[in-house]
């Protein structure tokens, strides 16, 4: 059931001017943009709840990468049942406002922090997670985000992180692809809109094979990596130091 106070996505019913990125046009929509174009997105969000909440502790340090507006951090505050310390992490100002206020307005106690995740100081981290953060980071800057977290993290720490992915079967990666924009038209989005954002992400989303996430973060030092969700070329990852 659609909440009516989330604004629907239109941002590619538009000719596009320039190439995607998290600005106020995005973000006043994110929220039915992520729940229409990234299939079984709540039901992920979901899991990955859970899964924390089955180690929750008082104090548990759990940080969000690229938390756009709040809401993952937002459903994970209104489940827990000890006090969590809640942090989220982006380098959208228009995303952060919009995060910003969503707490205010139920009252949650979130750390919302503009940030580079790149550059940011990992230190002592229990939970980090990354939902379709990493595929927007250049591949090189990647692995080495991966081997900062891996130090940043305490030891039995877990990184929790869910990515678009390709397939090393070509015939396979188009079937998964064409699989995917049959998705989103069911979603309601236009031949064009589906166009006109594939050109958008055209050079900015730059998705891994399932192997080379595993590699990735072997090369980081993680020992046990694991995937816990998959539905054609959309993978969720869990992975302990």
């Amino acid at each position: 059931m659609k909440h009516n106070n989330i604004q629907k996505d239109k941002v590619f019913t538009q000719a596009i001017k320039k190439k995607f990125e998290f600005d106020e046009s995005v973000a006043s929509v994110f929220d039915d943009m992520l729940s229409r174009s990234v299939p079984f997105y709540d039901e992920v969000r979901k899991l990955i709840i859970s899964l924390i909440l089955a180690e929750q502790t008082e104090g548990l340090k759990v940080l969000d990468l690229g938390s756009s507006t709040a809401k993952f951090l937002l459903d994970l505050h209104s489940k827990m049942d000890v006090k969590m310390q809640l942090k989220g992490l982006d380098n959208s100002q228009a995303m952060l406002d919009r995060a910003g206020q969503k707490c205010q307005a139920f009252g949650a106690s979130i750390e919302l922090e503009f940030a580079d995740m790149l550059t940011y100081h990992y230190e002592n981290e229990d939970v980090v997670v990354a939902n379709y953060t990493l595929q927007f980071i250049r591949p090189m800057q990647r692995i080495e985000l991966i081997k900062k977290i891996y130090e940043g993290m305490r030891d039995n720490g877990v990184f929790i992180f869910s990515e678009k992915v390709v397939f090393d079967d070509k015939t396979l990666d188009k079937q998964m692809i064409d699989t995917y924009y049959e998705y989103k038209k069911e979603q309601g989005y236009s031949e064009y809109e589906i166009a006109q954002k594939r050109e958008a992400l055209e050079n900015v989303l730059i998705p891994f094979t399932i192997k080379e996430n595993i590699q990735m973060c072997k090369d980081a030092g993680f020992k046990n990596i694991e995937t816990v969700f998959q539905w054609a070329n959309f993978v969720t990852f869990l992975v302990k130091k």
